[in-house]
């Protein structure tokens, strides 16, 4: 591995950096938050458009800037050091590489050009608010997570072809195809996202099987009172209050939506699943490194308050207890930040994904993403802590933007952990544990995994 970033990698995180700090201060966050979005929709398009976020991790031939996830990481260490409030997560490590990884060269050609350049936001629903077993972080992708064929979940059922091979306006699905009934919660930006990728179980009881469909949210036209456009027919999408402002989420009603088969033919479900975990070692390398970013932030404003808050007529700062404590605090960010990259390189397949390699990028190593997410979130919820603490009293107010990082800290673990469960279904991957016959299990033992797992889990 080379530890070194190329000059592009660094001209990525210094313009993202620059525009950042113009446009997206505290006071800016909680002003965007707040608006029916939930994120300043025009910094967005700028960043889509200037940089071209959203498709940093897509092929030139899709309209993407053709680079992979350790620029995508890079990228969502600069957002997280802002809190910035944006589709980027739902949109880039989620939707958009299980469209690359599944998706017929029709539904690549409609959709993924319109997401890189910011044209279309998209984001992956998982009934059960499941999202971490599906991405196969805290457990087997197997699709009982999806309801397992009975009540509950998200139901599909096929209905005859209308329209064959016509797809509607900018990528919809063709009218007939499917229908999907049910609903999902804790879906990430789902309340303004153009597509959904819908996680649903089909063929009944007998023959349940757990595959994805598109879903065209919107129908087109904008609403004159709102501004925004109306949900397609049978879709009901309402924004869910939550901790964590800056990362808006929404409770989806599904009663008999036209969706589109994501792929083709009848669907693959070992190939949805193994997608799904390919999309999971990128997304938590994503997550983690803004985690990362987030915490870096929190205590650069830390040291920068201790070392100007006097007491008994010195600066806190100067109070060898206190530089104990940010000392920790360092040594913890930086293997946090270690671990984030050598996940993001990994999910790239290392120094480049090997030929024909499943997925978008080819193969990680078995529970990276899982174990370098878990440290991520570890370290923001202690500098978070931290940060509140030796703000005193006025870390706890709401004016202060201590909390935009404690309840940041907070959510994240719920959107992607427990941390206790990463780090399990990780040594699970890698064969730690044995198994019934006292020989040691999983994947990651062929790929020579468990001594470097075994090594982070002790860390």
């Amino acid at each position: 591995m080379d530890a070194a970033f190329t000059e592009e990698q660094h001209e990525i995180r210094r313009t993202l950096r620059e525009l950042l700090l113009k446009r997206c201060g505290p006071d800016e966050v909680k002003a965007a938050v707040r608006t029916p979005p939930g994120y300043d929709t025009q910094l967005w398009q700028q960043l889509a458009g200037r940089l071209g976020l959203p498709g940093l991790a897509l092929p030139t031939a899709y309209g993407g800037v053709g680079c992979g996830p350790t620029e995508l990481a890079l990228a969502c260490e600069e957002t997280g050091r802002a809190v910035l409030p944006a589709p980027l997560i739902a949109t880039a490590a989620l939707a958009a590489p299980l469209i690359l990884a599944l998706g017929s060269e029709r539904q690549r050609a409609a959709l993924l050009p319109a997401l890189a350049a910011g044209e279309l936001t998209a984001t992956l629903a998982v009934p059960g608010g499941r999202l971490a077993t599906a991405l196969a972080l805290t457990g087997p992708n197997d699709g009982g997570w999806a309801g397992g064929g009975r009540a509950g979940g998200i139901q599909a059922r096929r209905v005859p072809q209308v329209c064959e091979a016509v797809p509607s306006k900018n990528g919809g699905p063709p009218a007939g195809g499917w229908r999907l009934y049910g609903e999902a919660g804790q879906v990430l930006n789902g309340h303004t996202a153009d597509v959904l990728v819908v996680a649903a179980h089909t063929g009944g009881f007998a023959h349940s099987r757990t595959l994805l469909f598109l879903v065209r949210a919107a129908t087109g036209g904008a609403d004159a009172r709102s501004g925004t456009e109306p949900a397609a027919p049978g879709l009901l999408r309402t924004r869910q209050t939550a901790l964590d402002e800056t990362r808006p989420q929404a409770r989806l009603e599904l009663r008999e939506v036209p969706a589109e088969l994501l792929g083709e033919g009848d669907g693959d479900e070992a190939a949805v699943a193994g997608a799904l975990a390919a999309t999971g070692v990128t997304a938590a390398a994503a997550l983690a490194a803004e985690a990362v970013g987030t915490a870096d932030t929190a205590l650069a404003r830390t040291v920068a308050h201790v070392q100007q808050r006097e007491q008994f007529g010195r600066p806190i700062g100067s109070f060898q207890a206190v530089q104990h404590r940010l000392a920790d605090l360092y040594v913890r960010l930086q293997a946090a930040r270690s671990a984030a990259y050598y996940a993001a390189w990994s999910a790239g397949g290392g120094p480049s994904a090997p030929e024909g390699a499943a997925g978008p990028y080819g193969a990680a190593e078995p529970g990276v993403g899982a174990l370098a997410l878990a440290q991520a979130l570890e370290t923001l919820r202690a500098v978070a802590a931290e940060a509140v603490q030796l703000h005193g009293g006025i870390g706890f107010t709401w004016e202060h933007e201590a909390h935009l990082y404690f309840k940041r800290a907070a959510c994240d673990e719920l959107l992607l952990g427990p941390v206790h469960r990463l780090r399990a279904r990780a040594a699970e991957e890698a064969g730690l544990f044995p198994d019934a016959a006292g020989e040691p299990g999983g994947s990651g033992e062929q790929a020579g995994a468990p001594g470097r797992v075994a090594a982070a889990v002790e860390v």
